[in-house]
């Protein structure tokens, strides 16, 4: 998805209430602002990810945990060979997250089509 593997590691059909997914990111790839209805955490477990949460930007590094409550405006980029293990609540990020991976052509994204989807699944994306 837009240069970052995302993985399914639990959804809300499996858990009931959270999910779970490890990402993995390219040089400089990661969304840009968005926010959605449910609370979101990331792990980083390797590299750099450097996050902006609201008016705040945070590096964060191997071990650097990060929460953002729903509804908060944040994006993201990732170093080279950065990972991270994502947490939200109640939310349908694996479904959106599987159909981003089936609708979208990262290689030349329409963006009107980009946000129409993201819309679908309750995800905003700003600017």
């Amino acid at each position: 998805m837009g240069g970052i593997k995302i993985t399914v590691l639990a959804s809300t059909q499996e858990t009931g209430s959270y999910e779970m997914f490890h990402g993995a990111g390219a040089e400089g790839k990661g969304p840009g602002p968005h926010h959605h209805p449910w609370d979101e955490s990331l792990l980083v477990t390797q590299g750099e990810v450097r996050v902006g949460v609201a008016s705040e930007e945070i590096v964060a590094t191997p071990g650097s945990f990060i929460h953002i409550p729903a509804g908060t405006p944040h994006w993201f980029t990732c170093s080279d060979g950065a990972e991270f293990i994502t947490t939200t609540s109640a939310g349908n990020a694996a479904a959106m997250f599987t159909d981003f991976d089936q609708k979208v052509n990262w290689d030349s994204p329409d963006r009107d089509a980009l946000v129409a989807l993201a819309a679908q699944h309750q995800q905003i994306i700003l600017g």
